[in-house]
């Protein structure tokens, strides 16, 4: 044994070697000689395993490529750009929205000093919130909004703001788990407030919420099913009759929408989903809903709707920890300028609903070319088809409604189809399929017409 660990450079050798010398000149002396000490270790499992002995200049050279191998991957980040293959728009796993051209732009401009909370009129503090306040309330008919980091961000402190010590009326019909195992009990919790349940699982009626308030009740809190429907014998209470009730009461309705439709879906033949706008109209007092879902914005929760509530929600000291920063403002606010644009520019220019609308036509044309690109990139060594498809929306939004569309399907001439996938997923262009039937599909409705040579490229690569 000795034997075989004699001939192994000291750390000291290691890091005066040129090639590992030259990181010191980068990186910290602790982080890298850290990574010679793993790449020591390594060395001396794989020498007891083998038994082999080698000449110290041959270990030193190994030594050396794995940790100039690790040394260069800091400069990778973690966090990079995928094509999205899978046919779910709104992908939780891959960041949901993709931004607009408009979005990114304003992304790159607020990198550097901004105006974020900063009149430059008056040369006085600003609020940031006004940056995007105008827009919100013309898109939603409300009179104030406030911004936090997402939608359960957004319930939390509307929430802990009107209610906390208090009940809140909550239907059991509505008692919803979200992405992430959040449960909206658990949010009511955090809150501070006490969840009061009414009515059943299947019905609850007006006498319902009647029959619990109480001079305790601090809320009223209504939860859109944005993640499953029930259907069959099944009762809720239509929102006007819930304001009125509450208005009576003296008690503000929450409305827990969730999506972040601030248009009639219809208007694209997409299946109906309750809009922000309507809602208040209805008699919410305030409707809280994402950014990131089909509205098609950065990651926020938005609380919309009177001013008075807004206000408080505003001056809650918890707006400080759940408040966005410039660079969310910066995508918000470019992202919601679109909503001025006629219906048909709007479709073109957002992404999520460039990506929701498009037809079977398109999809069919988009999977030919894609067919060709492999075919010119890959030859022979994988077999391609075109095949009917079904897609989905995602983060809860259209819930039972699966959109037909086409689909790439990859069939590996040598290799299984899980090492094709996974390599599809590690290469420099990382491309997320789904497998079916020991088959991968790249579903087109996800996959942009300009990342269609990059996907032939991927693959060419990862067959290599």
């Amino acid at each position: 044994m000795s034997e075989i660990f004699r001939q192994l450079p000291s750390v000291d050798q290691i890091l005066a070697h040129p090639p590992v010398a030259l990181l010191l000149e980068r990186y910290r002396r602790e982080s890298v000689v850290a990574e010679v000490r793993c790449a020591l270790d390594r060395l001396r499992v794989n020498l007891v395993e083998s038994g082999e002995v080698f000449e110290r200049q041959e270990l030193l050279a190994q030594i050396n490529r794995e940790v100039l191998a690790v040394c260069s991957a800091w400069q990778a980040p973690s966090l990079r750009r995928v094509i999205n293959a899978t046919g779910v728009v709104l992908h939780t796993g891959l960041g949901r929205a993709p931004l607009a051209s408009v979005a990114q732009a304003a992304l790159a401009q607020s990198a550097a000093y901004t105006n974020l909370e900063f009149d430059l009129p008056s040369g006085r503090r600003g609020e940031r919130v006004l940056h995007v306040e105008e827009l919100v309330c013309a898109a939603c008919g409300a009179d104030a909004v406030a911004v936090v980091n997402n939608n359960a961000a957004a319930v939390l402190i509307a929430l802990n703001t009107l209610a906390s010590g208090r009940q809140v009326l909550v239907s059991r019909g509505q008692m919803v788990e979200i992405g992430g195992s959040f449960r909206i009990p658990d949010v009511i919790a955090a809150s501070g407030a006490e969840l009061r349940e009414v009515g059943t699982t299947n019905r609850t009626h007006l006498r319902d919420y009647e029959a619990a308030l109480s001079e305790r009740t601090g809320a009223i809190l209504v939860v859109h099913p944005s993640n499953y429907r029930v259907r069959g014998f099944t009762a809720e209470v239509e929102l006007e009759k819930l304001s009125a009730l509450a208005r009576h009461a003296n008690v503000p309705l929450v409305y827990d929408l969730g999506g972040g439709v601030l248009c009639d879906l219809a208007q694209w033949a997409l299946p109906p989903e309750p809009v922000v706008k309507d809602e208040l109209e209805k008699g919410a007092d305030l409707v809280t809903f994402s950014g990131d879902k089909v509205l098609g914005g950065p990651q926020a929760g938005l609380v919309a709707g009177a001013r008075g509530y807004v206000e408080a929600i505003r001056k809650n000291p918890l707006m400080r920890a759940l408040r966005c920063d410039k660079l969310v403002y910066a995508a918000l606010e470019a992202t919601l300028s679109l909503y001025r644009l006629t219906p048909e520019l709007l479709r073109q220019e957002l992404p999520v609903l460039r990506m929701l609308c498009a037809p079977l036509v398109e999809l069919e044309a988009r999977a030919g070319h894609l067919v060709e690109a492999i075919r010119a990139e890959c030859g022979a060594r994988i077999e391609v088809e075109i095949v009917e498809s079904l897609s989905q929306a995602g983060s809860g939004a259209l819930p039972l409604e699966d959109m037909p569309s086409r689909a790439v399907v990859l069939m590996p001439n040598k290799g299984g189809v899980e090492a094709l996938a996974r390599s599809l997923r590690t290469g420099d262009i990382a491309v997320v399929g789904r497998i079916e039937h020991e088959r991968l599909f790249l579903d087109m409705r996800t996959i942009a017409t300009e990342d269609v040579q990059d996907v032939a490229v991927a693959l060419r690569v990862a067959l290599a």
